[in-house]
């Protein structure tokens, strides 16, 4: 036990000074998370001392994947569900082409660097995913959640990365009798789900300890443990979860904030650093070409995919570049598909290294460019002075 203790307080320790890190540098935590996890985990096989972080113990691994699974479920519950009714054409266009363009284009890249058509489509995967994470809270920052331009590129992103999960499943997913088994399980559960959810909250919501978060992980944890068995992966039901229960989830911010905490606060933790520990930085500065390749195609085949498409719908230059740069960041389901990847013995770690560092330095890149170059501030709806004060887990505050 004072085992366990030891490498959960070495893991926490560079929890905390990650989210220190990410509050002066103004940087999404989950970002700072995995580029520390890099610097760790080169520094101790540097010193000679490479089990020392214990980044495979099986413990770890769990608290790391229950994160993805269940930030995977709130990137699905906090998308408004008026967004994609009231601009369908908009959203749906802009991420159908936002998944097709890098896809199609990174895998063209990484089979003409010779790594094989399994990797060079699971290059295509990861590369195609944008970041619901760092645009929702660019959008929060600025407010333009509040606005259409915002809600539609909200909207255009979850598009983008449901295309994403549901090619990592149709793509490596292995076809068996058990993956019919796995779709009917899932289909119902999820047909029920809110129903229930609603039924639970009615009746035992604020008088029994948290329930409705027993409740949803309880079914995250039965819908990831068929997707195992049946050789997918748990984060799949668990974004499609979130979208069904989003409506639900809508009508009680104050859930969601909790479940935040507990994900964000625990357990992502554990799963953003540990990718970063599987990074070598050896093999990047081996082939440093290799990464600005991949990471050259991905921003490069989102903008030329993307900007003659967005500008149908966006007259203003500010808003088109802005959309368009922000749908060319990716990190969350970039990394998941990267170290299913790794798992799967799909890519090799140097080939999980290069994708890895793309798909950081897409968070960072464009973002920093739409920011400093492009904000559309004529959409801004008041003044950063008169916004209400936020938490620490990045909602305003209730007045």
């Amino acid at each position: 036990m004072e085992h366990l203790f030891s490498v959960a307080c070495l893991w926490l320790g560079l929890a905390v000074l990650a989210a220190v890190v990410a509050y002066h540098l103004r940087l999404s935590i989950a970002l700072v998370e995995i580029c520390l996890g890099v610097l760790a985990g080169n520094a101790v096989s540097w010193l000679g001392v490479p089990a020392l972080l214990h980044a495979d113990e099986e413990w770890l691994r769990f608290l790391g994947t229950s994160g993805a699974v269940l930030l995977t479920f709130l990137a699905g519950a906090e998308l408004d569900p008026g967004i994609i009714r009231t601009k369908l054409k908009e959203v749906s266009a802009v991420g159908c082409a936002g998944f097709l363009a890098p896809f199609l284009g990174c895998t063209a890249v990484a089979y003409g660097l010779g790594w094989g058509m399994r990797a060079s489509l699971l290059t295509g995967v990861a590369l195609s995913a944008t970041s619901m994470a760092v645009i929702y809270t660019v959008m929060l920052e600025t407010g333009l959640n509040r606005t259409g331009f915002g809600k539609s590129l909200l909207g255009a992103s979850f598009v983008n990365d449901l295309s994403t999960v549901v090619a990592l499943g149709l793509l490596f997913a292995p076809f068996t009798y058990r993956t019919p088994v796995f779709l009917a399980v899932c289909g119902a559960t999820l047909a029920l789900l809110p129903r229930i959810t609603a039924l639970i909250t009615k009746t035992y919501a604020n008088r029994t300890a948290a329930i409705r978060t027993k409740w949803i992980m309880l079914v995250l944890f039965g819908l990831g443990t068929l997707a195992f068995w049946s050789g997918s992966e748990a984060v799949l039901p668990a974004y499609v979860a979130g979208i069904v229960s989003a409506r639900g989830a809508a009508r009680d911010t104050f859930w969601i904030r909790r479940l935040r905490t507990l994900t964000i606060g625990f357990l992502t933790p554990f799963y953003f650093l540990r990718v970063g520990t599987f990074v070598s930085l050896p093999a990047l500065w081996a082939a440093p070409l290799v990464f600005m390749l991949l990471l050259g195609a991905k921003v490069a085949v989102k903008i030329f995919g993307l900007y003659p498409l967005i500008g149908r719908f966006r007259k203003d230059r500010n808003e088109r570049w802005f959309f368009t740069l922000l749908m060319s960041t990716g990190l969350t389901f970039g990394t998941i598909a990267a170290i299913f990847g790794l798992a799967q013995g799909i890519v090799t770690q140097a080939q999980y290294s290069y994708l890895v560092a793309a798909v950081i330095a897409s968070a960072v890149v464009p973002t920093v460019i739409a920011g400093k170059w492009f904000l559309p501030k004529r959409l801004l709806s008041a003044p950063e002075a008169q916004k209400k004060p936020r938490t620490d887990d990045g909602l305003e505050e209730e007045g």
